[in-house]
């Protein structure tokens, strides 16, 4: 069954050698994701090809061409420090027209990559050796193209992390009330209204020239950072539909968020939720390691905010949600996107204990030779 829906697309795709088999890889929410296997005049190839989800990403030549982008400038950027390209960018197979990608007859948009092999993507991080190599390999991602011009990427998903906008999107929804729940979370609107200005802080020092606009990721999970099987090493960034121009505190943010939290995003029992500071502090101990030297003073001392902005962010996008009546997030109960966004809200109240914490270590790190200000 696996064959016969991509037996069509293969032909389009500069695949060497001769097919071998497929497997379904259903680890993604939005693609369709299949490793293909080849054999080729040295041994086996291995390729990923990618059904590309044309709801959520509308203009996939766009995406792809910010892709051939920005992978390039990875490939030049290792060159140029003398560093191996093998296994550490992400490669597009191209197809037999000589784009990045294919659309078929039923207007279905393919693409392709060489798979890296010996190489695991972490769902979980479970030790604090992983953690600091996912914040390794994401700071490397920033290192590599803090010279990329951010701002003539296509935005793939507009005003995604600008939120001023997505606040005023939320009062817009609290005001039409068209699932009749605002009455249930009187409390969670509250705390979105007391924490408003601090949610646009990142946005108004982007506006104002405070910090610069760079290159980010925007899925900064743990399980979009390759890790060599052999000697547990970051060595690619994966997953690059939406990379964009933005911050660098909301890529830091967005993944000590995510990779520290005790618990998870659909946690119901809020007394499990918290900050673990210790992972917090080995991605940071990574982040800041391998982007020394080009991240600016006032970014490196924001690090801490963009915590803080991403969790109250996700927890607003969750009541904008549950209040809407769950017309975006997929749930698995009338009240799913509500503890979504009560986890969010515990953990953020979690990081404003710690935030003194934090902003010490932060400093530490910085002025202790992980960095310098």
């Amino acid at each position: 069954m696996t064959y016969n829906a991509i037996k069509r697309v293969l032909p389009h795709f500069c695949f060497e050698g001769q097919y071998r088999s497929v497997t379904e890889l259903t680890s993604g929410n939005i693609n369709n994701t299949y490793l293909l296997e080849y054999m080729g005049a040295t041994g086996p190839r291995f390729y990923v090809l990618q059904h590309i989800n044309t709801y959520v990403f509308r203009n996939p030549r766009e995406v792809i061409s910010n892709i051939s982008a920005v992978t390039n400038h990875l490939r030049r950027a290792l060159i140029r420090d003398g560093e191996s390209t093998e296994r550490r960018v992400l490669e597009l197979i191209p197809a037999r027209d000589g784009s990045n990608l294919y659309e078929d007859e039923e207007g279905d948009v393919w693409r392709a990559y060489t798979y890296i092999n010996d190489a695991t993507a972490l769902d979980v991080v479970e030790t604090a050796e992983e953690m600091e190599q996912v914040g390794r390999g994401f700071g490397s991602f920033q290192r590599l193209l803090y010279d990329f011009p951010a701002q003539e990427l296509f935005c793939p998903i507009p005003n995604f992390h600008h939120t001023l906008k997505r606040f005023y999107s939320f009062v817009h929804s609290v005001d039409e009330d068209r699932a009749g729940r605002v009455k249930f979370v009187e409390d969670e609107i509250e705390f979105m209204f007391e924490h408003r200005r601090m949610m646009g802080s990142i946005v108004r020092m982007l506006d104002e020239g405070v910090i610069p606009y760079r290159v980010t990721h925007n899925d900064t999970k743990s399980n979009n950072v390759m890790l060599d099987n052999a000697t547990g090493k970051a060595i690619c960034v994966i997953d690059l539909d939406t990379v964009m121009a933005g911050s660098a505190l909301y890529d830091y943010g967005d993944a000590v968020r995510f990779g520290a939290s005790t618990a998870a995003e659909d946690e119901p029992d809020v007394s499990r939720i918290a900050l673990d500071l210790t992972k917090a502090e080995a991605f940071t101990k990574g982040f800041v390691a391998e982007t020394n030297g080009f991240l600016t003073r006032e970014e490196l001392l924001n690090l801490p905010l963009g915590i803080k902005v991403l969790t109250c962010e996700l927890a607003m996008r969750f009541l904008t949600d549950y209040i809407d009546g769950d017309v975006y997030f997929k749930v698995n109960s009338p009240d799913h996107n509500l503890i979504r966004a009560r986890a969010q809200i515990a953990l953020l109240r979690d990081v404003e204990r710690k935030e003194a914490q934090l902003q010490a270590m932060t400093e530490r790190l910085i002025a202790g030779g992980e960095g310098r200000l």
